[in-house]
């Protein structure tokens, strides 16, 4: 679960404040990330997960089988997210602690971070203003980052910063910021609500002349390449993507010269079949050779996001009865892995491990309903052989609640498992 990837790109360990000069401090410290190591281990970290997994992750216990995924849970870029938010409490014990909405998608994760006294600022859990923040007071800046505006207002407030905003993110806003500089609109394959959707698009404004349209579905692409081929009706357009463009965003003008960029936790599939249909709009509309200079794209999606659906397109390959994939209702990546296995065979999205209510129910997310609900007879009563997989935001301790709580209902009680893995 510790292990750091030297590949990611990452802000530097120095924390800066906002537009005071005060000094900048090293929160990680030798001491420091001995304790956070510690006491994040303590909370997240799983004995019988890591045993399975030098199995090769796969454990049997009378007629059933269990197949983890051979890559899931937390990723390099939530690991220092969550290590610099408790290194925060721990440099900066005696000052007021804030975050700009979740750290992550976890309801668990995020519990913790409450728990060390840190303070929402935005978002359904918002527990204090950024108006009331002051120069003693520290923020974080989640994994996903957060939009320019707010960023400034904290910068105005003079607090000190801890940024955690993951490298692939920050990617990103360097490839949409070089669209803005070219005078190229940035259409982004993603979630308009999102936190990182929203900061990206943010930075898709370059210097104020920068556009974005933000499309999510292979419908909404198919709708912009008819535009981009046809024209249309502009003001039906700018209804159908009312709240995922930029302001002053006009079809018949923004759509001439377009890069295209993407939220980092999508499908990579899709967003490349986004790619091709727009690149293709723009070929039909002015030709091979002037497209080469009205079309841009730059392969955004995150490495961790695309090693966890390799990792299930595997497990998919083998014959299996069912699939639970573990982790928060609202995380982007870990819903594209129920899709993905929902193509295949049975899946339930669970929160956690109480969502296995008994061996005839279960309680799951429905991604088209967009909320929970329960299925009935989902657990074979003969042999099974059950899949896991989880999200990047899902700790390995929810994973393995999961793992126990499915072998219970199955009759093989915690003892014997713990003795098998």
């Amino acid at each position: 679960m510790r292990g750091k990837s030297p590949l990611i790109p990452v802000s530097t360990n120095l924390i800066s404040s906002g537009t005071t000069a005060r000094e900048k401090v090293n929160l990680r410290t030798p001491d420091v990330m001995a304790a956070v190591q510690e006491q994040v281990e303590a909370h997240y970290r799983s004995d019988i997960v890591d045993k399975v997994r030098r199995a090769g992750g796969m454990i049997s216990v009378g007629d059933t089988t269990v197949r983890l995924a051979k890559q899931f849970g937390f990723c390099y870029g939530v690991e220092r997210a969550i290590d610099l938010a408790y290194a925060a409490r721990k440099v900066f014990r005696d000052r007021r602690l804030f975050i700009v909405g979740e750290i992550i998608h976890n309801p668990e994760v995020n519990h913790q971070i409450a728990s060390l006294g840190i303070k929402n600022l935005t978002g359904k859990n918002k527990q204090a203003d950024i108006s009331d923040l002051g120069p003693e007071d520290v923020v974080i800046v989640p994994a996903f980052g957060t939009e320019l505006s707010i960023q400034q207002q904290i910068k105005d407030r003079g607090c000190q910063i801890v940024d955690t905003t993951c490298g692939d993110v920050m990617s990103v806003w360097k490839r949409v910021r070089k669209y803005a500089s070219e005078s190229a609109t940035s259409i982004i394959h993603g979630k308009a609500e999102h936190e990182e959707t929203k900061a990206t698009s943010s930075r898709a404004l370059g210097d104020g002349k920068g556009h974005y349209l933000v499309v999510l579905t292979l419908a909404d692409t198919d709708y912009v390449c008819e535009y981009i081929r046809h024209g249309g009706d502009k003001q039906a357009f700018l209804e159908k993507f009312h709240g995922a463009h930029s302001p002053g965003f006009d079809p018949d003008v923004h759509l001439q010269t377009v890069g295209v960029a993407n939220q980092t936790t999508m499908l990579r599939g899709e967003t490349e079949e986004v790619q091709r249909r727009v690149r293709q709009a723009i070929v039909d509309r002015d030709g091979p050779e002037l497209a080469t200079k009205n079309f841009r794209f730059f392969d955004t999606i995150c490495g961790a996001t695309q090693e966890r659906q390799d990792a299930l397109r595997e497990l998919l390959d083998v014959k299996m009865d069912l699939l639970l994939v573990v982790g928060g209702y609202n995380s982007s990546n870990t819903s594209h892995l129920a899709e993905m296995g929902e193509e295949k065979l049975p899946t339930y999205f669970v929160l956690n491990a109480s969502r296995l209510v008994s061996s005839d129910e279960i309680k799951h997310y429905d991604l088209h309903e967009k909320r929970e609900v329960i299925a009935g007879n989902w657990l074979p009563a003969g042999p099974a052989v059950i899949g896991i997989t989880a999200g990047a935001s899902c700790p390995n301790n929810l994973i393995e609640e999961t793992l126990i709580r499915l072998f219970e209902l199955r009759g093989t009680p915690r003892e014997q498992l713990e003795l098998a893995a």
